[in-house]
């Protein structure tokens, strides 16, 4: 009996129900689809790149245990019923998604596997709560974290991890998809000539140098990160708001793309100890959960105002400002070095992305989506909620934007967070000299313009 594993987000061996449920009953061929979809928004340049290198390492480890990973591009309603014709496979099993569309698209592809007698299962793994388990006593969803937190930590715990199948293997012969052979992973030839036909890595220019100095995509090195949890935990509450200082844990852009479960984190986490480094730690894993549930509720998070007064705002509109933004140039000192270590690394410190986020949205006053599109394309942890989820909450257009009018003033910020300088001199070396930019905007006149903005919102909602 040979299964389907459809890989999504979920690229990992270790704490992976849907393989291990396919494992448990024979033979298993992976598939990862580069799907086409409506409603759902191409990968940003920095994603690309790193998937491509997780893809690469996922089918190195596949390899391992023989079993084939299938890469192919399109519509999942046609390939997955294609791949089980030409496979023979009686059985399909997949992680769940959370966004409508997607959550659609898997919903047929169930639904026509049944009608054709295959086995068709989606599995829990990529939250901790599955988003119709937490919610209030009227049945309704948690529009405010600290009650959907409180909800969260009253439910069962999450459960501990499953580590990687037993016995894990692939087909005896080759594996034939779309008139084409698919056994070729036996060299592994076949899976780096597709992704090198994606084209998913930047040529030219190549801007990636700095995101493969700082990052080390695939399984191993999100288990690398694990293991250095215990580095952090203990001072996380402190140092997680100081971007000169290592004190966080690098996990984001692995949980975003699978190669660790956050099971297997929270787990961890609480093995460590429950100190108030721990707990805000966990914290942290249940903004990303209220993230997710939140867009399970409200699919239009990336493009529509979830505070319906915003959609009358007096967003300003700016290219030069815009652009100045984007690269590091507004001369202000926090936002340039929080916007340069981003182009350079694919990531930016928590602490730094809420100064300059709002920057652009309230001493700026450019719309939100502006900022949520820069930081799609160029952040290796950017997904589908947690990015515009955070985006509506800077903004104060989201439902737990409290309260939404505040102003982060970057020089404050840096004053508290980076008092010696380190952090912003490391990005921007130029401080001080005459080839510093001068500010794009004056902090104190732009906060009370913004402010006086809000209030006229505020008015307008009657509240």
């Amino acid at each position: 009996m040979t299964g389907i594993w459809w890989v999504r987000d979920d690229l990992r061996l270790h704490d992976n129900p849907a393989l291990t449920a396919a494992a448990d009953e024979g033979p298993v061929i992976a598939v990862h689809i580069d799907e086409q979809i409506e409603g759902v928004r191409p990968l940003g340049g920095a994603t690309r790149w790193w998937l491509h290198h997780s893809l690469s390492r996922l089918g190195e480890q596949l390899r391992e245990h023989g079993v084939p990973l299938v890469l192919v591009s399109g519509d999942p309603e046609q390939l997955i019923p294609q791949l089980v014709r030409d496979s023979g496979a009686d059985s399909v099993r997949w992680s769940r998604r959370y966004h409508a569309p997607r959550r659609a698209v898997d919903a047929r592809v169930k639904s026509a596997l049944r009608e054709a007698g295959v086995r068709a299962e989606s599995f829990e793994g990529y939250l901790l709560h599955e988003p119709w388990t937490i919610t209030t006593q009227a049945g309704s969803p948690y529009k405010v974290y600290s009650a959907f937190a409180r909800a969260c930590r009253a439910a069962a715990p999450p459960r501990p991890g499953i580590g990687i199948p037993s016995p894990l293997t692939g087909p005896a012969d080759g594996v034939r998809a779309g008139g084409h052979e698919m056994h070729a992973w036996r060299g592994g030839a076949h899976v780096e000539q597709i992704l090198d036909h994606r084209a998913w890595l930047p040529t030219a220019p190549d801007w990636a140098g700095g995101l493969r100095q700082t990052w080390t995509p695939g399984e191993a090195g999100a288990r690398r990160k694990l293991d250095a949890l215990e580095d952090v935990l203990d001072d996380y509450a402190e140092d997680r708001e100081r971007p000169a200082v290592a004190g966080t844990s690098s996990l984001s852009p692995h949980l975003r793309f699978g190669e660790i479960s956050p099971h297997e984190v929270w787990q961890r986490s609480l093995e460590l100890g429950r100190g108030t480094g721990h707990d805000t730690f966990r914290a942290e894993l249940l903004w990303r959960e209220f993230a997710w549930h939140r867009l399970f509720q409200l699919p239009d998070l990336a493009h529509r105002n979830v505070r319906a007064q915003f959609d009358a705002f007096a967003w300003r509109e700016d290219t030069e400002e815009l652009h100045a933004w984007q690269h590091g140039r507004t001369g202000i000192d926090l936002v340039d070095a929080g916007m340069r270590q981003l182009w350079r690394t694919g990531w930016m410190h928590n602490r730094v992305r809420l100064v300059v986020g709002s920057f652009l949205t309230k001493n700026l006053r450019l719309h939100w989506r502006c900022g949520e599109q820069w930081f799609w394309d160029t952040l290796v942890d950017a997904d589908e909620a947690s990015n515009p989820f955070n985006w509506q909450w800077v903004a104060g257009t989201g439902d737990d934007a409290a309260p939404y009018f505040r102003v982060f003033n970057p020089e404050r910020q840096q004053e508290r967070f980076d008092p010696e300088g380190r952090y912003v001199r490391q990005w921007v070396p130029e401080i001080g000299t005459s080839d510093r930019d001068a500010p794009i905007v004056d902090l104190s006149a732009s906060r009370r313009d913004a402010l006086a903005a809000y209030e006229d919102v505020r008015g307008a909602s009657g509240r």
